[in-house]
């Protein structure tokens, strides 16, 4: 099992409903990928630093993952194919970072 650090970006059109439904799924993969998620964070609604799809806002989650490295791909593939999640990121990591983050004693 590899560690991975993971970022999604929702739509800021979306309901506090629809993200929770769109995050549960995203663990849902993570766990039948034979993956587990160890911590996670919300960063609510923050600025972009560039427009993604004319958005100047996303809601933000992190992610830190225990997972093995050829599942992410087919983790990318299915979060391409779902239009609430704007952007997402993978990094490999050797330890995880100790949280909180600090953007999470940023939010807006």
């Amino acid at each position: 099992m590899n560690k991975f650090e993971a970022v999604l970006l929702l739509s800021p059109e979306i309901s506090n409903n629809v993200i929770t439904e769109n995050l549960n799924k995203f663990e849902d993969i993570i766990s039948n990928s034979s993956g587990k998620i160890t911590n996670s964070e919300d960063w609510g609604l923050r600025d972009l630093s560039y427009d993604i799809s004319n958005f100047k806002k996303a809601f933000y989650k992190y992610y830190q993952l225990e997972i093995n490295g050829n599942e992410i791909q087919k983790i990318t593939k299915n979060l391409n194919q779902n239009d609430n999640i704007i952007r997402h990121l993978f990094i490999k990591v050797n330890t995880h970072q100790e949280l909180p983050t600090k953007l999470n004693y940023e939010k807006n």
